[in-house]
């Protein structure tokens, strides 16, 4: 029996197949984010009735577009069932597509599985028309109809899940494009099966006084396309509020990451680590325990920072920050303060003894450990220790007290750790005290310089001063430079007092030529913090200036073991000291490193021989001066004077003298005067002359 086709009916019929493909693919992604099973199960039943109903109808309109020359209908119940299969079929695929895992093995037999409903679907909904006699169908073009069908179903499961990351790339135009190709497989399975179907000459379709086929194809394509499209809405709005949701989560994780950790090592910050200490003495109390805070500060940070940048300075932090937790227990909070200070806080411990090995711990595998990071610089830190209850039962008193042990193990010679004791408390009080009496004492006038003269080798004729900076408090009287001068330099306070050394020097010079005495040569000391700074020199060059005094007329001290901290520095800033007119010497040379190559290539005007080595004249005999007399005779080979310092007995006088010391200075000479006293020594010198 001849038959034909509607052509608008099947381009319908297309679409559908399109649209119900396209909704499949996004409901597949949609429901694969979920994660409560609760609403992946309402997700898959819904998505199930609206695929299924897609699915359903592109067949069923496909079939509406199929006409012969006798009337047709379709029987009401044999329709429903092949919708309620569609539906079934659709829920399987979602099923099998959703699964956490899509093994090869799944995927096939799910695409078996949903290929044989569709098709079991499509020959249904033939049967709905009841021809009599029946329907035959052509074996070749049948099996072709089941390959395309499983084929097709396998593709389509395999594309639904490859497509389910709704972040992935240009995913909407993907799912369109397969959503195209899925349906040109579904209509190509459908009219495989019309191809495959032969209506013998005669036959009658029993249904034909059933639903009505113009007003059910109406209704099936408005209701199909009614259904796809709210589902694909739903989708959409769901996904845009998850969306939003899954946003405000990460960016709520986000705040609360940047309030509770450092952001530059992952580490716990203060404020967590304040609550953390909270929480230890609330179980510590309870548990009549002991616990522990390690107070730590990065030795020679600063130096790092300011040579080589900010960036290698975050290198090292993060870097130490990770070996840091290596060299700790597990149960330890390892946090990060801010700059280069760290802290480590060790609960359920059983003594004293407990908080000093994992210091220990801590300072050995930093000194030796072989680490995976590609951070070449090993940096040491120094320790303070502080214990619950025994310091303190607060979060602040704790970290107080740890951090004043710090600062002891630091002046125990740095690398070390140090267990709080209360002296250490009055000590720190002490700090600050001066740190607060440094902030007020150069615009109070609490500064003052004196000078120690310096005599040529003869030991008689004035060759030059040492500057020395003296601080006298209203409240705190005289302090000693070795007093304030490190706690200056810890602070940064040293930077703008050595600015003030070098203009009170250029004044007072001035002074000495206006009042018509001898211009002397001034040694000023230089601290590691002011080496440090970008623009020391062309400070020091416009203060000279401002203050009218030749650049010859100072000399810059630096003493050995600042210079080497960074030698190739040292000889630039050397470099260009020289070459403003400046003069450099280096001091307490013998105590560090006394590198021969380096002070080669520093070619200063002068050596200054530490007092431990001029002392040796007399405690260590003829030993201690054979190395006085290298030193010099060193020195003497490089061109350069030597300065001993440290002079306080005839004997040492005597031997430096033999063995050609070019400058001297120390008690036995000269103490240190202040500026008026050492102006009359000038005159005495002058009126002698």
């Amino acid at each position: 029996m001849q038959s034909s086709y509607n052509f608008w009916l099947v381009v319908i019929s297309f679409l559908v197949a399109a649209l119900a493909s396209y909704t499949a693919l996004d409901l597949t992604g949609r429901i694969f984010t979920l994660a409560s099973i609760r609403l992946r199960r309402a997700w898959r039943l819904g998505g199930a009735a609206a695929l299924g109903v897609g699915i359903w109808s592109m067949h069923f309109i496909a079939m509406l577009a199929f006409s012969l020359p006798i009337p047709l209908g379709y029987d009401f119940t044999t329709t429903a069932f092949s919708l309620g299969l569609a539906i079934g079929v659709s829920y399987l695929a979602l099923v099998v597509t959703t699964q956490t895992r899509l093994t090869p093995l799944r995927l096939v037999a799910g695409g078996v599985l949903m290929g044989f409903g569709i098709a079991g679907m499509h020959y249904t909904g033939m049967a709905a028309m009841q021809m009599a006699p029946g329907i035959h169908y052509r074996p070749d073009w049948f099996a072709a109809s089941l390959v395309i069908a499983i084929g097709a179903s396998t593709a389509a499961l395999w594309m639904a899940r490859a497509l389910s990351n709704d972040d992935e790339r240009h995913v909407v135009h993907k799912r369109f494009g397969a959503a195209l190709v899925m349906g040109v497989a579904i209509s190509g399975m459908h009219y495989t099966g019309m191809a495959a179907a032969e209506f013998l000459p005669g036959a009658v379709c029993g249904a034909a006084k059933g639903v009505n086929a113009e007003w059910l194809a109406t209704s099936v394509i408005l209701f199909t396309f009614a259904i796809l499209i709210v589902t694909l809405m739903l989708s959409r709005f769901d996904a845009r509020t998850s969306f939003l949701i899954g946003s405000v989560s990460k960016l709520n994780g986000q705040i609360v990451r940047l309030a509770t950790l450092d952001t530059l090592t992952g580490l716990p910050n203060r404020s967590t680590l304040t609550d953390r200490i909270e929480h230890a003495i609330h179980g510590a109390r309870r548990q009549r325990s002991l616990f522990a805070i390690l107070f730590m500060d990065l030795d020679g940070f600063k130096t790092i920072n300011d040579s080589l940048g900010h960036s290698a300075g975050d290198e090292v932090l993060s870097a130490f920050a990770q070996r840091l937790l290596l060299c700790v227990r597990a149960s330890d909070t390892v946090a990060r303060l801010g700059g280069d200070e760290f802290v480590v806080l060790s609960e359920n411990l059983d003594s004293r003894e407990d908080a000093g090995t994992i210091a220990e711990g801590v300072l050995d595998r930093m000194r030796r450990g072989i680490w995976t990071d590609s951070q070449p610089l090993q940096v040491m830190p120094s320790i303070g220790i502080a214990l619950y209850p025994h310091d303190g039962d607060s979060v602040d008193t704790l970290l107080k007290h740890a951090d004043a042990a710090m600062y002891e193990a630091k002046r125990a010679g740095r690398s070390t750790y140090r267990f709080f004791e209360q002296s250490m408390n009055e000590a720190a009080t002490r700090t600050l005290q001066i740190q607060s009496a440094l902030h007020e004492a150069l615009t109070a006038g609490h500064f003052s310089l004196h000078f120690q003269p310096k005599f040529h080798g003869s030991g008689d004729s004035l060759a030059g001063a040492e500057a020395l900076i003296r601080l006298n408090h209203p409240q705190l009287g005289a302090l000693a430079p070795l007093e304030f001068v490190p706690i200056a330099e810890r602070s940064g306070q040293i930077v703008q007092i050595g600015y003030w050394v070098m203009r009170e020097t250029c004044r007072q010079i001035r002074r000495w030529v206006a009042q018509g005495l001898p211009s002397m040569k001034v040694a000023i000391n230089l601290s590691p913090r002011q080496l440090s700074q970008p623009n020391l020199v062309p400070t020091m060059l416009e203060i000279v200036k401002e203050e009218g005094v030749q650049c010859e007329q100072i000399m810059f001290e630096i003493t050995e073991s600042v210079a080497m901290q960074d030698a190739p520095k040292t000889i630039e800033m050397i470099r260009e000291f020289q070459a403003s007119g400046f003069e450099i010497a280096i001091d307490d040379f013998g105590t560090g490193y006394s590198s021969l190559a380096y002070l080669q290539r520093f070619r200063v005007k002068q050596l200054k021989i530490d007092r431990f080595f001029t002392n040796g004249h007399d405690e260590h005999g003829p030993e201690g001066s054979a190395i006085v007399s290298a030193i010099i005779a060193l020195a003497h080979s490089l061109e350069m004077d030597v300065v001993a310092e440290g002079v306080e007995t005839e004997s040492q006088l005597d031997k430096l003298k033999s063995m050609m010391c070019d400058e001297m200075q120390g008690f036995l000479l000269g103490k240190p005067l202040s500026a008026d006293d050492f102006s009359e020594l000038l005159r005495e010198r002058m009126m002698a002359a």
